[in-house]
């Protein structure tokens, strides 16, 4: 593993860590929050109901709701990381170890949008419980940040065709396999699990490019209707 590739992979833990964490961001206990990361994780899932509804396109598109994109925390898996860092160096290629930098690059830049979000929420509606689309989009405008919404398509491309080219390298699944026991015993079963669905879902899935590039569009799309203020900016366009 490079050096400007370890130093980014630390540097990204380390920020997501300290995005995460109560005592360093207050944020974190907005009232907003886990309000913003529902709705938001509900709106994906009725973007992906099409690729939901293909068999061969349903485990990428479940990948991405629950390890990539979702609602879910991540602490556990990125705290696995921090703990085998130096093993994972050695052990894992440079390219998937980037991809894994990817992913919990998109983890806190998501986050720091949430958060920018859960706060936006509060000055605009204090008095409100749940989220619609049109106060979503008020304070998404609020925050704005367009160069961080592109980056956040751009990493949810990355990871996505990270994993795809993971399928090409050649003793990949071996290796995922052989660690499952030893990942076990080492406690790092959320590592091990976020890889080897990673791996799982993206083997299942026909045309890797088309999906993602579906994908991009699309949420590249919704984010461009919510800052120019589109009555309908979630629509599908098929």
């Amino acid at each position: 593993m490079s050096k400007d590739a370890n130093d980014r992979l630390a540097k990204q833990l380390a920020l997501h860590q300290a995005l995460h964490d109560p005592a360093r961001e207050p944020r974190n206990t907005l009232r907003w929050l886990p309000e913003v990361r529902r709705w938001q994780a509900e709106r994906l899932r009725r973007s992906f109901d099409h690729f939901l509804h293909d068999p061969e396109r349903r485990p990428a598109a479940e990948f991405f709701l629950t390890d990539v994109y979702g609602d879910h925390d991540f602490t556990r898996r990125d705290a696995d990381i921090a703990r085998v860092l130096p093993m994972m160096r050695r052990l894992l290629p440079t390219a998937l170890l980037g991809t894994v930098a990817d992913a919990i690059e998109l983890g806190a830049l998501t986050q720091s949008l949430d958060l920018d979000m859960a706060e936006a929420l509060d000055a605009l509606a204090p008095r409100r419980r749940k989220l619609d689309a049109e106060l979503y989009a008020e304070a998404y405008r609020q925050v704005g940040g367009v160069a961080r919404r592109r980056r956040q398509v751009a990493l949810i491309g990355r990871v996505g065709r990270g994993f795809g080219a993971a399928l090409r390298m050649r003793g990949v699944a071996a290796l995922l396999a052989f660690s499952r026991g030893p990942a076990k015993l080492a406690g790092l079963t959320q590592l091990q699990a976020f890889l080897e669905r990673g791996f799982a879902a993206f083997e299942s899935l026909g045309e890797v490019e088309g999906f993602i590039a579906e994908i991009e569009r699309d949420e590249a799309a919704v984010s461009k209707r919510l800052f120019a203020g589109d009555p309908d900016p979630f629509r599908h366009d098929c």
